[in-house]
This record gives structure tokens, sequence and C-alpha cells, in this order.
């Protein structure tokens, strides 16, 4: 993919960020935080054309790493890990997904990670919509370490710039993100 077609697919998927999933209003975050806006990616991830903008935009943003797969922490990660999915097989690119449950189930195989199987010292990139604090990549990390997979970087579709990026490093990982929410003329919830 030419860096022109990766400027493209970014201004569409801004485009449509902005204009469906940004709600402006009063809105109280799971953080309890009080926010002058709201930006809920899975209304863009589960249509057909944000599904495709933001699994391409990840593939490319992660071409170079050498991975074995991509996931991330149930729901925000599941539609994209679905577009990346279907994508990857596309393209020809040997690449699984998984989907981190909160907990691990307490019937059938009692798996916290979901999908095929990862083996030990795996390597994989962490995905989901937002990164507020970056709790839900955070409990997703640690759920890997748990069945020795190797997860050093999470990219996500909007970094709020509220501290995800400076949690997530001291988990050991490094926060990318497609876009930050002054992109959108927005600031961060103090």
């Amino acid at each position: 993919m030419e860096k022109e077609n990766l400027t493209e697919l970014k201004q569409k998927l801004h485009a449509l960020l902005n204009k469906e999933a940004l709600k402006r209003g009063k809105f109280i975050l799971s953080s309890g935080k009080e926010s002058n806006y709201y930006l809920d990616g899975r209304v863009i991830t589960l249509t057909p054309e944000g599904a495709y903008l933001v699994g391409s935009i990840i593939l490319e943003m992660t071409n170079q790493d050498k991975l074995d797969a991509i996931g991330g922490p149930t729901l925000g990660a599941d539609p994209i890990v679905g577009s990346i999915a279907c994508l990857a097989h596309l393209k020809n690119i040997p690449l699984k997904t998984f989907i981190v449950r909160k907990a691990a189930k307490e019937h059938g195989t009692q798996r916290q990670v979901e999908g095929p199987a990862l083996k030990e010292k795996a390597r994989v990139v962490l995905v989901d919509d937002v990164a507020t604090t970056g709790k839900a990549l955070i409990e997703a990390k640690q759920a890997l370490d748990k069945i020795g997979v190797i997860a050093e970087k999470a990219i996500v579709i909007v970094d709020r710039n509220e501290g995800g990026a400076e949690n997530l490093a001291k988990a050991g990982l490094k926060l990318e993100s497609i876009f930050k929410i002054e992109d959108f003329g927005l600031s961060a919830v103090k």
C-alpha cells in the first residue's frame, strides 16, 4: 500500500468518525469523569466501510512487526479483529486473531483468550477502539502474560490523551493511535 493510499484511508475514516461516532454533549465516562464529548468507535467499526478502513489502516501500521496475531479486549476490539481477520485472508497474510474476555469462562474450555490457540512466545499486537486510561488493554496484556504471549504494542483508533499512553508504558505496552482527540478539535478531559 502506498503512503498516499494510507493517507486517503485515514482521511475517509476521520470524516466517518467525525460525522457518525463523535457525540458532543455531557457524558460520564467509565472512569467516572465528566466529558463534553463521547467517541463510540463501534458505531464505525460495525459498518462495512468503517470495518474496512480501520482493518486496512491497522494492517498497514503493523506490516513490519512480524506478528503471529492481533487481538484485544472484548467488546471494543471484537469488530476490529473480525475485519482484520477477513482482510488478512484476502491479502494472504498469515495472521491469527483473538479476543480477550474480562475473565475466563467458568464452563467449556474455561479460556480467557478466545480464538485460534496462541503458542507461548507468540508476538501479538493489541487493538481497541478508544484509549482513555488504557485499563482494558492493560488487563488484556495481563491475560496474555499468563499464557506466555508477548504483547509490546497496542493500537487504538483514537487516543483521548488522558493517561492511557503513560499507563500502558508502565505495563510494558507502547501505545500507537490512528488519531489523537486533538485531530477532532477537542482536548483531553482533565
